[in-house]
């Protein structure tokens, strides 16, 4: 019994640390309605960056030693990698007076950010902070070896080092996932959620508003429709609408292989169509309905980069506007889920050298590599905007 109340403690802790360090979106006609969709090959589309392929199993990303020149998702999904180099992408430049700013984890760096910190942390409260942890999230020890490299919670006397009990085995995908979406929509914010609660890397093609970008179009020309989201898993080669069966199908085809292993009940934030449509709607309109308009001053060729690397989580108040600008600008992004109990977590540590911290920005169009929420917004406005 005192265990329990211990770990419900740690868990309140847990979630309370995330306020002051990154959440999303709903636009009419854009989102997924109760009836069911029939899932479809998925077709290669002439301005992905990943080839979209069928692919005969689904195994275990491996992590390799070395970082290439697309970023360390090169050495987790080699497959994309290779696939994407084969493309010519337009030529960006950084800043002549860019300076990479220093990580400071847990820190609100500007006071001007608060407004935007408080809205997220109300986003995140009104969705029960929901995909803040991972399937399955359990506390391994409360007394983690200091030496011990990997991540781990201090705090106080506590060093807290966390993991998934049912996600160690699950089958995971060779090559991310394709999501076409946009930020404020509540039917694609309940898939972007259980992606996090699966730990899984996905590639966010967004569509703003769903009707607008060369990313909507792409997917016209693909389906005969601009409705999002719409899911590709290149590694089976199954596409689909529907934010109910995609959700299911992410559970069936990457969680636990033995559903018994956990409480389906644990899920219901998200698969409770009508209490996770309404409280994301609430989070869209908190945040000001990111997401929902291509930036007017946005680079027309946006589309066409190599997707950037975005190491985060749904839920962080942090992480969230760095979404938010990724999405206005049209620009196509990977997503390494870092949800607590997240095996990337200690990836990314083993990437940066640093303590943990999101959001952390990778843009391999640059070569540009970058911590702290406010500064990465600046970065991306002067890099992909025009006057």
């Amino acid at each position: 019994r005192m265990n329990a109340k211990m770990n419900s403690l740690i868990c309140l802790i847990a979630i309370a640390s995330q306020l002051p360090h990154t959440t999303d979106g709903f636009a009419l006609g854009s989102g997924s309605g109760n009836g069911k969709s029939a899932p479809t090959t998925a077709a290669t589309s002439s301005s992905a960056a990943i080839a979209v392929s069928p692919q005969s199993n689904v195994a275990s990303a491996s992590l390799s030693s070395s970082a290439l020149s697309m970023g360390f998702l090169d050495d987790l999904f080699p497959s994309a990698s290779s696939s994407s180099k084969k493309k010519s992408y337009p030529t960006v430049t950084i800043p002549s007076d860019f300076t990479i700013p220093e990580p400071r984890p847990l820190t609100l760096t500007r006071t001007s950010d608060l407004p935007s910190v408080l809205k997220s942390s109300a986003a995140l409260a009104v969705r029960l902070a929901t995909s803040c942890f991972v399937l399955g999230w359990n506390i391994d020890t409360f007394f983690a070896d200091e030496n011990e490299e990997g991540y781990y919670l201090a705090i106080g006397p506590f060093r807290i080092k966390d993991s998934s009990s049912v996600l160690a085995d699950a089958p995971r995908p060779e090559i991310p996932l394709i999501l076409y979406e946009y930020d404020a929509s509540p039917f694609c914010k309940r898939v972007r959620e259980m992606t996090n609660v699966l730990d899984l890397t996905v590639e966010y093609r967004p569509c703003p508003g769903a009707r607008q970008g060369k990313f909507s179009e792409e997917l016209y020309q693909l389906t005969g429709r601009r409705t999002v989201p719409y899911l590709v898993d290149p590694n089976t080669g199954i596409s689909m609408f529907e934010s109910d069966d995609q959700i299911e199908y992410l559970v069936e085809t990457y969680g636990p292989r033995d559903g018994s292993t956990y409480d389906s009940k644990a899920l219901w934030p998200i698969t409770f169509q009508a209490f996770s449509i309404v409280t994301s709607t609430i989070a869209a309109i908190v945040r000001d309905m990111p997401g929902s308009k291509r930036q007017l001053n946005a680079r027309v060729d946006n589309e066409d980069m190599r997707p950037l690397e975005l190491w985060g989580y749904e839920a962080s108040p942090f992480v969230k506007p760095v979404r938010e600008k990724l999405c206005s600008l049209a620009l196509p992004h990977v997503m390494v889920s870092c949800a607590r109990g997240s095996a990337n977590r200690d990836r990314l540590i083993e990437r940066t050298g640093n303590k943990f911290q999101v959001p952390f920005l990778v843009d391999p169009n640059t070569g540009i590599e970058l911590f702290e929420s406010p500064e990465i917004c600046e970065y991306l406005e002067k890099v992909y905007t025009v006057e």
